[in-house]
């Protein structure tokens, strides 16, 4: 058994018996290379980061729906070993220029400022969308996503839900 699935096991040996085990996850970084999925895991763990958000045109062009509610994730770090266990808890579709100052506090990233998420991101799109053949605009759709730690590593750090 691989190293992502003895976390699952792990996992699911804390739940409530209600919890049926061959319920389906998904593994995955966040970022777009090994550091800044090392970054953007250790704000999920210390609970700074609990929103993200991907471009819908990666959705499409990979053939993929984007997250539903509910959706359980296994967060990897950059050497792709598990993080924590989060949940999609909302899903909205929204434009890159109508993203607000709450979601991006809520990103977690930077200074955690609307201007710092529109920089940042700006870069980040500006790195992976020519890889499918788009560049960013304003009005590109973004997949919003806020989420919730199930279930941290606690041998990666410390979890502190309530950081400030």
């Amino acid at each position: 058994m691989n190293r992502i699935e003895q976390f699952w096991q792990a996992y699911l040996a804390t739940c409530p018996d209600n919890i049926p085990p061959q319920m389906s996850y998904i593994a995955e970084s966040f970022g777009d290379n090994p550091r800044l999925a090392d970054e953007l895991g250790r704000l999920i763990l210390q609970g700074v980061k609990t929103a993200t958000c991907s471009a819908l045109w990666e959705w499409q062009a990979e053939g993929a729906l984007p997250p539903d509610v509910g959706q359980i994730t296994i967060v990897l770090d950059g050497q792709d070993e598990p993080l924590c266990i989060i949940e999609t808890t909302e899903v909205t579709i929204r434009s890159y220029s109508d993203v607000d100052e709450q979601f991006a506090f809520d990103e977690g990233e930077a200074d955690r400022s609307l201007k710092s998420w529109r920089e940042g991101h700006w870069r980040y799109f500006s790195r992976v969308l020519p890889k499918i053949g788009k560049a960013p605009a304003l009005d590109m759709p973004l997949v919003c996503e806020r989420f919730q730690v199930l279930y941290p590593n606690v041998d990666k750090g410390a979890y502190d839900r309530d950081p400030n």
